[in-house]
């Protein structure tokens, strides 16, 4: 005798044909969405393609144009957060909504501080909030000021916030991307232990690894609609053909330049970096990186890349060695010079350092440009913006118009127009530090062909990031790094995961690490 398959969880939300409009823009188109009690939903998309926007309407941000939400199995209306906190619903955003300089059980009980006597009752304030830390596992104490909490341990306050809301519906909004292999194994062991008392998830990534390990169903969206829902444990193959549409034979579609003629497109050095030393961070660090090739740093968390290409650019410090871009020296500390002399920087928080969140398209794009289109104290705004819709152009920036405000644009999108405005200012050496983070495998091919287009031009690429396939991928030469030294130098042909971890863990033979269980952290 079979044993019959068990009954389906209860039905917690449910969104039928919901269709939301901006400008310009179909945001959603028709979206059908369901979550049960005890699962873990998987929300799946290229960036733009309506995720942030369903969360959106489903934590009360937006309201839709046309559709229902179901909750419990009856319609409901979720005119704001208030509404959404009534239902159950807490979504936890990829910026974190706390404040630093309050303590941990503040930041939990915000705005709905327990009282005795018309006062903050803090003794049960804390002692509620112990009782959510050990349930998330955060060993913090209540007192704590968050902004002491590194970014792991704000996120378990999110959650731990978040169930003292009685959460029946948790929305996590790429909870993982900035988190090391060890931090995500935590976090996953509290999103099965919510699962397992019933509480339903969604979860956004773009880590398509992460879904079988998590995940129970897959719901993919493109283009604002609906287009598959498939188990989690469905091949990688065939859930990035239903987000883009097509299949990519290619995941790191790198294409060396040929060899030209005489001067930079030979492979002439462009950057230069001898004997470069920081005290306690990093210690004579010497490469060059060449005329249409793309070098690529790896390294451990902790290994000092990050400090090391900001030093470069003159973003920090260094107390010795020397910098040259085209056989010329930079004086250290001078982001300025380092621009003039066609150095560019492609920072890894792009939303912290690399943009105006609030200024527009145009505006972004001519940062870097502004100085030299100024005479006598005034902007050229028409030569910028003709050269802000040349450059969006030929980057394929999916906008409304130029006067979009940045922060609404997609991450891939976002991630464009930072590497845009170094191109509209001629950088002939770009330093790219994780420009993948965050975006999804259509964004990232888009970036990996601009990486091509940049070298068959003779530029230089320098790159670092933590996801180590695309290092492999991507690069002509890796240099690895480890405890702030240059370990090894390989070429791509000998580059091989075995051999990259071996130089980074400092040992003969391969060794696992965070590096190989996840492409996240410095």
């Amino acid at each position: 005798m079979t044993t019959p398959d068990p009954p389906p969880a209860r039905e917690l939300l449910r969104t039928e044909g919901i269709r939301k409009t901006f400008p310009g823009v179909v945001a959603l188109d028709g979206v059908d969405f369901d979550l049960r009690a005890g699962e873990v939903h998987v929300l799946l998309g290229e960036n733009g393609a309506g995720k942030s926007t369903l969360i959106k309407v489903l934590s009360g941000t937006y309201r839709p144009d046309e559709g229902r939400v179901l909750c419990d199995g009856r319609t409901v209306r979720i005119a704001d957060a208030e509404a959404a906190e009534k239902l159950g619903i807490a979504t936890i955003h990829q910026e974190f909504n706390l404040v630093p300089h309050l303590s941990v059980a503040e930041n939990i009980f915000l705005g709905r501080q327990p009282r005795r006597l018309g006062l903050v009752d803090r003794r049960k304030m804390e002692a509620d909030a112990k009782v959510l830390l050990d349930r998330v596992g955060i060993t913090a104490s209540p007192r704590t000021p968050v902004g002491k909490l590194g970014i792991a341990g704000r996120q378990m306050v999110e959650i731990a916030k978040a169930l003292s809301l009685r959460t029946r519906i948790l929305i996590m909004d790429e909870p993982t991307a900035v988190l090391t292999a060890e931090e995500v194994n935590r976090l996953f062991a509290i999103v099965r232990k919510l699962r397992a008392e019933g509480v339903g998830i969604v979860f956004i990534t773009h880590h398509l690894e992460e879904i079988p390990a998590i995940g129970d169903r897959v719901t993919v969206l493109r283009d604002g609609r609906s287009v598959g829902q498939v188990p989690a444990g469905t091949r990688q193959e065939e859930l990035v053909r239903l987000m883009v549409g097509r299949s990519i034979e290619q995941q790191y579609p790198r294409q060396a330049a040929p060899a030209q003629g005489a001067g930079a497109g030979s492979g002439a050095p462009l950057l230069r970096v001898t004997g470069l030393r920081r005290q306690g961070v990093f210690d004579n660090v010497s490469f060059e990186v060449r005329a249409g090739e793309v070098v690529g740093i790896a390294g451990l968390v902790g290994a000092g890349r990050t400090e090391v290409v900001r030093a470069v650019f003159g973003a920090d410090r260094y107390d010795a060695g020397r910098v040259e871009v085209s056989g010329k020296r930079l004086p250290g500390g001078d982001v300025w010079a380092s621009h003039s002399a066609g150095l560019g920087l492609v920072p890894e928080d792009r939303k912290g350092q690399g943009l105006l969140p609030d200024a527009s398209v145009s505006e972004n794009l001519g940062l870097v440009t502004l100085r030299e289109a100024s005479k006598g104290g005034l902007v050229d705004r028409a030569g910028q913006r003709r050269a802000a819709s040349r450059i969006a152009e030929r980057l394929g920036v999916r906008m409304a118009g130029l006067d979009q405000h940045v922060r609404t644009l997609s991450g891939g999108n976002q991630q464009k127009v930072v590497i845009g405005k170094w191109l509209l200012a001629n950088s002939r050496v770009l330093i790219l530090d994780e420009p993948t983070r965050g975006i999804d495998v259509g964004a990232k091919v888009e970036i990996y062909q601009l990486i091509n287009e940049l070298t068959a031009s003779g530029h230089a690429v320098l790159m670092i990031s933590s996801d180590l396939p695309e290092v492999l991928g991507m690069s002509d030469r890796v240099l690895v790094m480890s405890q702030g030294r240059i370990a090894g130098e390989l070429t791509a042909r000998e580059a091989t995961q075995d051999a990259v971890m071996a130089l980074a863990v400092g040992t003969s033979a391969p060794g696992t690490s965070e590096m190989e269980d996840s492409p996240r952290g410095h």
